[in-house]
């Protein structure tokens, strides 16, 4: 065990401060080369004065690696309440009295976060923890934590200094006794799996090596090399295949430790949407040429279950062609893949082969066009109900599989209040996995199971819609899978939040504050910890998510500080329990521009600018000035640029408001004059944000100027409103 007494630094401005209290493998003192495979626990990191606290243990290879690198294995920022105004315990026990070794970690004597060697692999454990360790007390500022939790670089010239940290008592102690019997990994087998459809007409069945064989899987998110170390987990969740999207010379590390485990692998091959399946001979050609290469590659490995060729071609060919085309290039893939399960089938008589479709919409083509598959196969999620009777009246004559399934889809719920998909709750997305699987399995002698979506770790918007084990926390879903499947997962399950509301949801100042609640309860009396999220995807299409600025004033209760760019965006409650699991939930809400007192003197009136585009719309100088936030000027893509107004005589102003697009001036002068030719510059920064930037000045004159210097973006300069208040 290891424990410290710290306070936390409490500046006024801790932009780039970064505490810490480490744990770092003794190899690094003499080879710094040796990170991070030579472990590093963090038992107490935080970064930008947040009140919060994080706990990693970094091992493995970087960048990705067994342990995600560079992130870590790692609880996340997350409540830390009182933690910069007095003394706080943060404690890592290394408990070696089970065979899957763990590392606890605790503040003031409550789990936080904890990391088992079945998570990351055997080798990689013995790498990172058995071996002697120092411990690091450190206050570094600036670095990559800090600056990727505030999008930014720090610190800035806003940082207070004088922050310090304060370490009370640390002890380090040990307790002996007898070892359980080590982790190990199992042999990797050999010989290859024999795998057929067997039956008649609704009495089928799939059969391995001669036993009957029904798909409980998910489909496959990490990357192929760290596989070894997510295969325990993937059996204690009662899953017996994996599916991936394609198959090439990556693929062997994940064929081996399945079959390791005992678990069977979808083989994908991926053909491209909105090829050119008519004309284009070259394409297919060289892709059928290297499918059959691979198929003999790998055939006789015993993790292979079957060959599943493409993804979603047929639905999506409508985005790629219009007219007569589009049932053309449907017809020519269908034709395609029928070349390729031939091919397949020569070189490999001994496992199936498919074909995944986003809609059984599909199975027609396959049915006329493709009749040597084996079976069928589809993507299917709030539809998935219906599939049976799709089956049932399309007249098929070939069982299926369901390849992706879950939770409805971005594109399949009803929007909310502010015109963005309704995400369904963490319990509605629960019940979601629930319902497929029971829709799935329901279809006996037809459906041979399925393959839910997604095991995988991404944390953004995707992520937190689908994936059941985001940063490699464990959500309800995952154990509504778990228990599907027959799984034997801990028993320990995450928080539920049972209601989630914002004090404004339609119309938030840029910039300004709004509260959110969050009714969060865990079953087993676990503490719960928070942090909050935001997401832009309604906004500028980004999928990634960005540590929101708040305060904690109760449990579940927080203060925060919205966007300055204008749109929808969501804000996501995390909920952890110290335990790995936690609960999400996520809510929309609008930025608007802030309301100015005063008349807005510029509206209406004459506006002339150095550039602006007509390419791809009007973007000319007077859509800043008419009051229409839909509507927006646009400048050429130079660094120099300005934006004029006429506003008919002279007029003392008192304020600015400048509403940007995503591509906002970073460095820029507001400047008056009363003959449009000498100019007194009123207001002045070279660090500006973009979003809505509001100021007050202090001049009088006929015309106004903005005066811009520097780009934020690659782009032009884009205003939605260049306000002016006398």
């Amino acid at each position: 065990m290891i424990s410290a007494s710290v306070k936390q630094p409490n500046p006024a401005n801790g932009l780039g401060y970064w505490p810490a209290f480490k744990a770092v493998g003794a190899q690094y003192r003499s080879d710094m080369t040796t990170w991070p495979q030579m472990g590093e626990s963090d038992i107490l990191e935080d970064v930008n004065g947040r009140s919060q606290l994080s706990a990693t243990l970094h091992c493995g290879t970087a960048p990705n690696g067994n342990c995600n690198e560079y992130n870590g294995m790692t609880s996340g920022l997350a409540s830390c309440t009182n933690c910069q105004t007095g003394y706080h315990t943060y404690t890592e026990i290394i408990d070696r009295t089970q065979s899957d070794e763990q590392i606890r970690y605790y503040l003031d004597n409550q789990q936080v976060w904890q990391v088992n060697e079945s998570q990351v692999g055997v080798a990689t454990w013995q790498a990172a923890v058995d071996h002697g360790f120092y411990l690091v007390a450190d206050l570094a500022i600036g670095g990559s934590y800090p600056n990727a939790v505030c999008g930014c670089t720090s610190p800035s010239s806003a940082t207070s200094s004088g922050g310090t940290l304060s370490i009370g008592a640390v002890t380090v102690s040990t307790t002996t006794g007898t070892p359980p019997t080590p982790l190990t990994d199992p042999a990797v087998p050999t010989g290859a799996s024999n795998v057929h459809v067997t039956g008649s007409q609704g009495n089928w069945q799939l059969s391995v090596n001669g036993a009957p064989y029904q798909v409980k899987g998910v489909t496959w998110g990490p990357s192929t090399d760290t596989a070894a170390a997510h295969m325990r987990d993937l059996k204690s969740l009662g899953v017996n295949t994996v599916r991936t999207w394609g198959t090439d010379g990556t693929t062997q590390p994940l064929l081996d430790a399945a079959a390791a485990y005992g678990v069977k692998v979808i083989n994908g091959f991926w053909l491209n949407q909105g090829a050119d399946y008519v004309n284009d001979t070259a394409y297919k050609t060289s892709t059928l040429n290297s499918i059959v290469a691979w198929v003999n590659a790998y055939k006789n490995d015993p993790a292979v279950l079957m060959w599943d060729v493409g993804n979603e071609v047929i639905l999506t060919t409508q985005d790629h062609y219009t007219g007569a085309a589009v049932e053309q290039q449907r017809i020519a893939y269908a034709q395609y893949v029928e070349q390729i399960v031939q091919a397949i089938h020569a070189a490999d008589p001994n496992h199936p082969v498919t074909s995944t479709d986003a809609y059984t919409g599909a199975w027609p083509y396959y049915k006329q066009y493709t009749p040597d598959l084996d079976l069928y196969a589809v993507n299917s999620y709030g539809a998935v109900c219906s599939v049976k009777t799709d089956w049932v009246n399309g007249g098929y004559t070939k069982p299926y599989i369901v390849t992706e399934s879950g939770d409805s889809g971005e594109w399949e719920v009803p929007n909310d209040a502010n015109g963005v998909p309704t995400q369904p709750t963490d319990v509605q997305m629960r019940d979601g996995y629930t319902s497929a699987w029971n829709c799935i399995s329901g279809h006996t002698g037809v459906s041979f199971g399925g393959t839910l979506f997604n095991y995988g770790q991404e944390n953004d918007f995707g992520g937190i819609w689908f994936n059941l084990i985001p940063e490699a926390w464990k959500r309800l879903a995952y154990y509504a899978v778990a228990k599907d499947y027959g799984g034997t997962p801990q028993q320990n399950t995450p928080p539920v939040i049972s209601s989630m509301t914002l004090s404004n949801t339609t119309a938030v100042p840029s910039g300004g504050t709004f509260t959110v609640n969050a009714n969060a309860t865990d079953p087993d009396g676990d503490l719960i910890r928070y942090n909050l999220m935001y997401t832009s995807k309604y906004v500028d299409g980004g999928t990634g998510l960005q540590q929101v600025t708040f305060t904690q004033t109760g449990n579940g209760q927080f203060t925060v500080t919205a966007p300055k760019t204008l749109g929808v965006w969501k804000v996501y409650v995390y909920a952890y329990d110290g335990h790995g699991n936690v609960g999400v939930e996520t809510r929309s809400f609008k930025v608007v521009a802030p309301p100015v007192s005063g008349t807005d003197v510029a509206k209406g009136k004459p506006t002339t600018a150095s550039s602006f585009q007509t390419a791809n719309g009007n973007f000319t100088p007077g859509q800043a000035t008419d009051g229409d936030w839909t509507t927006r000027w646009a400048s050429n893509w130079d660094d120099a640029e300005w934006l004029q107004v006429d506003l008919g005589q002279t007029t003392a102003i008192h304020h600015v408001q400048l509403g940007w697009e995503a591509a906002y001036g970073k460095a820029y002068q507001v400047q008056v004059s009363n003959d449009g030719t000498n100019w007194t510059t009123v207001y002045s920064t070279t660090t500006a944000t973009g979003g809505v930037d509001d100021f007050d000045v202090s001049g009088s004159g006929r015309y106004v100027r903005l005066n811009l210097t520097q780009r934020g973006s690659a782009y032009g300069y884009s205003l939605y409103e260049f306000g002016v208040y006398a």
